[in-house]
């Protein structure tokens, strides 16, 4: 079996699209998930399987809107690839000072070739956005709230979904997968 993370995206935000972690977990047991494991409300899926991560990510989707009657993006990793990304952080120096300002983007399939340099146009007060590999890291000095980067934005210029996690929560799923 194969350690896997998921990510699934604009869960539990605003009272909007909620979905409990007891029963997300009671989903990936009935989808033969082993070892299941969440953090945090934000939708952090730790768990063993066999059988390739778009398989998991697409009976995930499907499992989602049978429970819970909406549609969730999920976007799901092997914890070899976890480890690369985190490895691979060219944020690493501000992330380290400013966890919770620097987010990974991962996004369904892989950013658009231009995506990075038609987010740096639209970036202000100091945002940064840097590629490594299919992931996107952003650096948001004054806050993701205060950012004209939107969810939209972000989608369109990457050309697929995109799911963030702050350096801490990328972190702590690391630990977790023992990447």
């Amino acid at each position: 079996m194969t350690t896997f993370i998921a990510l699934l995206r604009g869960i539990n935000v605003g009272g909007h699209r909620k979905l409990p972690m007891a029963e997300l977990r009671g989903l990936c047991g009935e989808l033969g998930f082993a070892g299941v494991q969440t953090y945090i409300q934000s939708g952090n899926v730790v768990f063993a399987a066999d059988g390739p991560a778009a398989r998991h990510e697409a009976a995930l989707e499907q499992g989602i809107v049978r429970v819970f009657g909406f549609q969730v993006d999920v976007v799901v990793r092997t914890a070899a690839q976890w480890a690369a990304v985190v490895a691979g952080n060219p944020l690493r120096e501000v992330a380290e000072a400013e966890a919770d300002h620097v987010l990974l983007g991962v996004s369904k399939r892989p950013p658009e070739a231009d995506a990075v340099e038609k987010l740096r146009a639209r970036a202000t007060a100091g945002e940064r956005v840097e590629a490594a590999g299919e992931v996107l890291w952003f650096h948001y000095p004054n806050s993701v709230a205060r950012s004209k980067w939107t969810p939209a934005v972000i989608d369109r210029l990457v050309g697929s979904p995109l799911t963030g996690r702050n350096w801490r929560t990328v972190l702590k799923l690391a630990a977790m997968a023992g990447a």
